[in-house]
């Protein structure tokens, strides 16, 4: 899963592909480099971010997905927490709903079911403004599997297949670095759990954390490194701004754990 914020604040890209033609050629290269999925954002969700309201959002989204629909056949992701803007987005050809929220704002729900797309529900404590201030649970690996439960029995009452599902233990969304290392060091648990599993960690600060400086070049390579492990722990999607060496490193764990 290539990624594509269309914002001008997020925390790794924010501002490049503000432009459409721009963001649609992006996600073209990163389509040649092996991306299967482009997950298109147009609301930060970076620790601390403010919100974007619906007009904004949808302005930011729309013209990227109908252009980039029109010249590729690409699964489409809409990152969004917004039912108004998960209707809108698959109506222009997005496949897939990916929500920080996991479709618990009102009325995501039903916008889900109704599109027929795909949905990953991730787990996130809080929220994106304050969601790294303090967090805290009794087992993090235990309380997250319980809440993706949870929530992916909402989607079985309110009509949505497992089929259309898949789940993210939610990486830096209101965790420390030992509650991240935890649930990476026991993905294979959520893997257990019978449903896909998508994994997010490029180019996060949870990476700064553990090596005790903060460039750039050092997050990706352990984002690539953290992308083979989680693969050979059998997780089905990878999400990474650097598609290229994330789709060979993916290759060799493929063909490790395939021997």
């Amino acid at each position: 899963m290539g990624i594509l914020n269309v914002t001008p604040d997020s925390f790794s890209d924010g501002g490049a592909y503000v432009e459409t033609t721009r963001a649609v050629d992006h996600a073209l290269a990163m389509v040649e480099q092996g991306a299967a999925i482009i997950d298109v954002g147009g609301e930060s969700t970076r620790p601390g971010a403010d919100p974007v309201d619906e007009g904004e959002e949808l302005a930011r989204v729309l013209p990227v997905i109908e252009a980039l629909r029109a010249q590729s056949d690409v699964f489409i992701s809409i990152d969004t927490v917004k039912p108004s803007v998960m209707r809108a987005a698959c109506a222009a050809g997005a496949d897939m709903i990916n929500d920080v929220m996991a479709l618990r704002a009102p009325g995501a729900l039903e916008a889900a079911r109704d599109s027929e797309a795909s949905v990953c529900l991730m787990h996130m404590q809080g929220e994106p403004r304050t969601m790294q201030s303090a967090p805290a649970y009794r087992d993090v690996v235990a309380d997250v599997r319980a809440f993706l439960a949870e929530r992916v029995a909402a989607c079985r009452e309110a009509g949505i297949d497992d089929s259309r599902l898949c789940v993210d233990p939610g990486f830096g969304f209101g965790k420390t670095l030992a509650h991240n290392l935890a649930l990476m060091r026991r993905l294979r648990s959520f893997v257990d759990d019978g449903l896909p599993v998508l994994v997010g960690v490029s180019r996060k600060s949870m990476f700064a954390k553990l090596h005790g400086h903060d460039d750039m070049d050092s997050r990706i390579h352990a984002s690539v490194t953290a992308a083979f492990w989680a693969a050979t722990q059998g997780a089905g999607i990878i999400r990474s701004h650097d598609v290229a060496p994330t789709a060979e490193a993916l290759t060799l764990a493929a063909a490790l754990v395939d021997n």
